[in-house]
């Protein structure tokens, strides 16, 4: 079991937004770019817009970013399409045998472990802007530009 692929998808679909602004990006043309769905990139839009990350004007094909690339982080685009609540990233069962040693104390022995672990993926995710992202796009694309077969 994985993170779901909507913040990867997202990255995906601003990159796009970003390297393609003066075109017009409807959700055909980003779902064509990521291998999906319309409907998924609509959704996905649909919670980047709600965060203020992009424009979408309703019955107007295109979407475009409301806000710089340098100014956006992966942890903006993370909360903006997981919704993982604070110290919930990683789930417990919740109903370990009390009457079990471990049992009566699991929760309390990973909990914070968890959460640990939750603060330094954000704070890593916080570190990195699209903007990065855009450019390693950039510079990959132009290798394998060079590199292509004629």
């Amino acid at each position: 079991m994985t993170i779901s692929s909507r913040f990867a998808v997202a990255i995906h679909a601003l990159s796009l937004l970003e390297l393609n602004k003066d075109g017009v990006n409807t959700s055909d043309y980003i779902a064509s770019s990521v291998n999906t769905n319309p409907v998924v990139i609509r959704r996905i839009l649909g919670m980047l817009n709600k965060a203020g990350i992009v424009q979408v004007r309703p019955g107007v094909a295109g979407t475009r970013l409301a806000r710089s690339v340098s100014e956006l982080t992966l942890l903006d685009i993370y909360r903006a399409v997981e919704v993982v609540e604070e110290d919930a990233l990683f789930a417990i069962h919740e109903k370990p045998n009390p009457n079990c040693p471990v049992g009566k104390h699991i929760q309390e022995s990973i909990e914070p472990v968890f959460s640990a672990a939750q603060h330094a993926m954000e704070q890593t995710l916080a570190k990195v802007s699209l903007e990065e992202i855009v450019g390693k796009l950039n510079h990959v694309a132009c290798d394998n530009d060079q590199n292509a077969p004629e």
